[in-house]
């Protein structure tokens, strides 16, 4: 396979390879619309000549403020290939976070999703001088539509955007992405057309699928993740599916019927908890095998297990998890996980119903993947698999992560001594994660490095790893372990409502409307203490959780508790639920 020296290159070699009809798919009134590969490339041309006509020049900024949708796609070519550099933003973050980003940048240009995205960066257009031009994917009343680009094009030649594109190297800046940061203001990651490249070439051996396959996106584009995944299904030839929004994934998951969709463990976790609560509501001798073949999965193990487990297993999998299979469309190779640690169990019993779920890690700094499971490598439950071969990993004294590759970023733009403390001078980047390879080959990821603290008595406490091992029960969706420099650890709760609800009306329990009735009830509030008791037993004495406060909200991204990853912003947490520290320890 050619290897492509720039990303935009990609969908070149796929019209002169294998054009697809349906090279992306969005549902528009009820029915899937194609976008062919012949028509994907003469739309961006259009917005290179446009861009070009309107003034942008090579290596200005230009933001994209929308969620996942085929016209974005269609810009970030037609930005890169005149050599100017795509800044996506997310759609969700604080019109602080914009103003910071806008004015760090420099952008000039910017194309937004629809007429809230539109207002919400016109109110602030006043405190960036440099922002001249706004424009919007959806039809708005009074304001400048993305076509307006597309109709500049015929004041440009399409000689100019070839002139542009032949001078644009394999080490140029690509693209820009600010990290979301669980403190202080977004970082310019700065990525270029080898780092983004190397990593697609990278990861390529490791997902499944051919130039027949479909896959379906929702995770956002503008995180370099799902990003990463857009060049590589193109590279490959997969149909892009874009799915409606996350309340119609089921459905569009039917439809598509994907051999691969990326998901990060929220995500999975829910799509489990679901499955279990259509078991729950089967009874006698159906509800019974059914979790019989959960408890089988419980179990599995790629090798090793006896003739007598390997027969339930196929019993399972024939009566139950056949059905699971069907839940997710029935043709499913994979599924991507990462942004976050998946439960083992969950990765265990996937596999077992013959749902391969590929749990990697990586950052925004790394383009972003460093390690992966697959089939081909193996699968270890608890890691995060083994290092794609172009990339390098070593460790600090401390146990830190630190890795090496063509796909470590060019540096934070317009932070130099940023750049310094985690990047030394022969590419090795320090990703301020604490793991350890297994098994002579598979990385396992154990915490943050800035997350693990010590409580007054000089225990250390990891959050992530305990977090992750209470989120197991089926009354917890979310869950922060806090303590630092206190006696002893404690923890936010959010239940699991749906759950909750559906198990206080199986006890007659009576409540009000409302979170906030549900968690002040005593037999709630008991109940999740019994939860807490069972997984506490599974620490030392000094990492147990000995007070918990249960919380009416889920962690929002708008509240500024979460990032646009879902990653705890911890010190933000306890600022706004201050008055729950105090309540546990008697002090802030």
């Amino acid at each position: 396979m050619k290897k492509q020296e720039r990303l935009f290159d990609i969908a070149y070699y796929q019209l002169e390879n294998f054009p697809q009809e349906t090279m992306f798919s969005t549902k528009i009134d009820g029915k899937w619309v194609s976008t062919s590969t012949e028509e994907f490339i003469e739309k961006a041309n259009l917005v290179s000549r446009g861009l070009i006509a309107l003034g942008v020049e090579p290596g200005e900024k230009v933001a994209l403020v929308s969620g996942n949708r085929v016209e974005w796609n269609i810009m970030d070519i037609g930005i890169q290939q005149i050599g100017a550099i795509g800044v996506p933003v997310y759609p969700n973050i604080s019109t602080k976070d914009y103003k910071y980003i806008f004015g760090d940048a420099g952008i000039k240009v910017c194309i937004t999703g629809d007429e809230e995205l539109y207002n919400k960066i016109s109110s602030i257009k006043e405190d960036l001088p440099l922002l001249t031009k706004i424009y919007c994917f959806d039809k708005v009343g009074g304001v400048k539509h993305w076509s307006e680009i597309i109709n500049e094009a015929s004041k440009v030649d399409i000689s100019e955007v070839k002139k542009r594109s032949d001078a644009i190297k394999h080490e140029d800046l690509a693209t820009m992405i600010y990290t979301s940061g669980t403190t202080g203001n977004p970082k310019g990651v700065m990525l270029s057309h080898k780092n983004i490249l190397s990593n697609v070439y990278g990861s390529l051996p490791r997902i499944p699928g051919d130039a027949n396959s479909r896959c379906l996106t929702f995770l956002p584009v503008c995180h370099v993740y799902e990003r990463m995944l857009h060049y590589l299904y193109m590279q490959v030839g997969f149909s892009i599916h874009f799915a409606e929004s996350l309340d119609t994934i089921g459905e569009n998951i039917k439809e598509v019927k994907p051999h691969v969709f990326t998901a990060v463990p929220r995500l999975i976790e829910k799509v489990y908890e679901k499955i279990i609560s259509k078991g729950d509501e089967l009874s006698g001798i159906k509800r019974a095998l059914f979790f019989w073949a959960v408890s089988v999965g419980e179990e599995y193990e790629q090798t090793g297990k006896s003739g007598w487990y390997n027969f339930k297993l196929k019993i399972a999998r024939k009566l139950i998890f056949s059905k699971w299979q069907e839940a997710l469309g029935g043709e499913v190779l994979a599924i991507a996980s990462g942004a976050a640690a998946l439960q083992p169990r969950l990765a265990r019993i996937f596999l077992a119903a013959e749902i391969p779920i590929l749990e990697g890690y990586g950052l925004t700094e790394t383009s972003p993947v460093i390690s992966v499971n697959c089939k081909k490598n193996g699968i270890k439950f608890g890691t995060v698999g083994t290092l794609l071969d172009n990339v390098e990993v070593k460790f600090a004294d401390d146990g830190e992560i630190i890795v090496r590759g063509p796909n470590v970023m060019m540096g934070y733009y317009n932070q130099p001594e940023k750049t310094k403390e985690v990047l030394t001078e022969d590419g090795w980047f320090h990703t301020g994660d604490i793991g350890e390879m297994v098994d002579g080959k598979f990385l396992k990821i154990t915490d943050r490095k800035k997350e693990i603290f010590k409580t007054s008595g000089g225990k250390y406490i990891i959050p992530q790893m305990m977090e992750n091992k209470f989120k197991e029960s089926r009354f917890i969706e979310q869950i922060m372990v806090i303590g630092e420099g206190k006696k002893h650890p404690a923890a936010f709760v959010i239940p699991s409502y749906d759950f909750l609800r559906e198990w206080a009306n199986r006890k007659g329990i009576k409540v009000g409307d409302g979170n906030k009735a549900l968690i002040e009830h005593p037999e709630v509030i008991a109940r999740i203490g019994e939860e807490i008791d069972q997984y506490n037993e599974l620490f030392g004495q000094f990492e147990r959780i000995k007070k918990f406060e249960l919380l009416a909200e889920e962690f929002s991204v708008e509240k500024g508790e979460i990032t646009p990853t879902l990653k705890f912003k911890r010190k933000k947490i306890l600022e706004l639920h201050n008055d729950l520290v105090v309540k546990i320890y008697g002090e802030s």
